[in-house]
This record gives structure tokens, sequence and C-alpha cells, in this order.
């Protein structure tokens, strides 16, 4: 892709998503995730109801009456996007990839984070981290982050979400928003997740196609495992063969959301001929 056709589309995810962002999800992300820690901000007289343990008492003792010291949220926060740019995330049968569609959805988080003035950076991961932005503020940062899930090529197919979640936790000391975007066909993630949970806010949203639940019944077909490149002929008119995938997919999508629960990370399941605005903005109204 050369730099003209580059700056095009990135131009044209800035324009759609950046609108959304503004319009809907900037109030929203506000409330659904607010800042963790306080920070001073003034003191002022006591009145009924405030909580006696917030008494200062050094200014208490200089005026003979009770004042209080007032706190407010520290809003500054980190947020941190995490992308599957493995093979399995270059199919699609609709109008678009699962890759573009996860890059029109992170580009709207990003966008919402920074209208709210938080820190963005961006994790990608393969089997293997193919590559780290680590987090700062502003509109220049976050087209250089589109720039890249627009273009990066990955030096591997395959996919490792315990890699990328161990990575995370080596770079990320303090407390952070976590989106991770993959199809999430993968599992023996459960452990690291719940680790990382512990000290992250984590979401998972799954992007997938509507093709990949089932197989249909076509006759021979040949296809090839976009991560590793293996080509076999598939008589989609076996019963069994249809129903031994059926299996494979939906125990892998049992297993993403039965981790994500029970590790107490949010989850979002957006199929690519869908709205993700709608899912989204229901994901921050539930939270919120």
């Amino acid at each position: 892709m050369d730099t003209k056709e580059l700056l095009k589309k990135v131009r044209k995810i800035e324009i759609k998503t950046r609108r959304l962002s503004d319009h809907i999800f900037g109030g929203e992300y506000h409330s659904t995730f607010k800042g963790r820690g306080m920070t001073f901000s003034e003191v002022r007289q006591y009145q009924f109801g405030d909580d006696v343990r917030n008494i200062d008492w050094n200014v208490t003792a200089r005026y003979n009456e009770p004042y209080i010291k007032v706190f407010e949220e520290e809003r500054e926060l980190t947020m941190m996007l995490i992308v599957d740019v493995s093979g399995s995330e270059l199919f699609g049968t609709e109008q678009q990839f699962k890759n573009e569609v996860v890059t029109e959805i992170a580009a709207t988080l990003a966008f919402s984070a920074t209208q709210n003035n938080d820190k963005i950076g961006l994790i990608l991961f393969s089997d293997e981290i193919e590559l780290f932005i680590p987090p700062k503020k502003g509109r220049s940062h976050v087209l250089r982050i589109i720039r890249e899930l627009i273009e990066f090529q990955p030096k591997s197919r395959q996919t490792n979400v315990v890699e990328a979640l161990k990575f995370l936790t080596n770079v990320m000391k303090k407390k952070a928003i976590v989106f991770m975007l993959s199809d999430f066909i993968a599992d023996d993630y459960k452990q690291t997740l719940k680790i990382v949970c512990g000290k992250h806010d984590v979401t998972g949203i799954r992007v997938y196609d509507q093709r990949e639940e089932e197989i249909p019944n076509i006759g021979m077909v040949q296809m090839q495992d976009e991560e590793t490149g293996e080509l076999m002929l598939v008589n989609t008119q076996s019963k069994t063969v249809r129903r031994n995938y059926s299996k494979f997919y939906h125990d892998k999508v049992d297993y993403f959301r039965d981790s994500f629960t029970k590790s107490g990370a949010g989850t979002i399941d957006c199929r690519v001929d869908e709205s993700y605005v709608k899912k989204l903005l229901g994901y921050f109204k539930r939270r919120a």
C-alpha cells in the first residue's frame, strides 16, 4: 500500500470513528471508566453528614471549628488496546474482513479515550508480540495507532493469547483499562487472564463472521487454515465433519465467555455484519 492510499484510509477511518466517539461514546466512556484514584482538592467547613475521617485537624485547630479535606476523582486513565493480528483475522464473507472491523472498533475506543484526556497504548500480537506502542495522549498518537492497525504485516500467522496477556503484565505496572480484540479461536488462557484481571479492568471483544459458526453443505471443498497455511480437502456433505467443526468452534466461544466472566472481565460479541456501535453503546450503558 502506497503512502497516499494509506493516508486516505487513515483519514476515512478517523472521520467515521471520531464522529462516533464525539457524539455517542464520549460521555458513555467517561461515566463507565471513572478514575480509580482520588486527589486532594481543597478544605471547607464541616457540614452535617460529612465523613469525620476527612476532618483536617490542623486547619480545625487553627480556626477553632471543624474543617474537612475535599477530594476529587483523579480522571486521567490509561487505555491499552491488545489486538490479534494472526491469520484468522483476515477472513470475512460480508462487506468487511474481521481485521477491518477490529480497526474501526479500536479507533473508536481510542478517540473516546483521547476525548477524556487519557493515554492510549497498543499491543499487536500473533503467537508472539508483534508490536508495542507505549501509552501516550493526543490525536497524532491515535492516528499512528490506526496506521499500524491498517498496514502492519505480522511475522507469524498463529495465535497465543497467553503471550499477549503476560506481556501486558510486564509493561503495565499501574492499573489500565484493557480492551482485547480477537476472534478468540484459542484456549488455555483462563489462568493468565484471571491474574491480569486482578490488576486491570479488562474487556474481551470477540469479532467473528457468521460463516465461521457452521460449515455449509457444499460438497468437496479445498480449505486452507489461515494460521498454519495447511491445505486440505473437506467433505462438507459429511454430517460428522460438520458436527465436529461446529463443536470445535462453539467450544472455543464457550471457553471465551466462561474464562472472561469467571475472571471478572467484560465481554462483547460482535459479528462483522452487525453494528459494533450498538454493541459498544449497550456495553457502556450496562456498566455505567
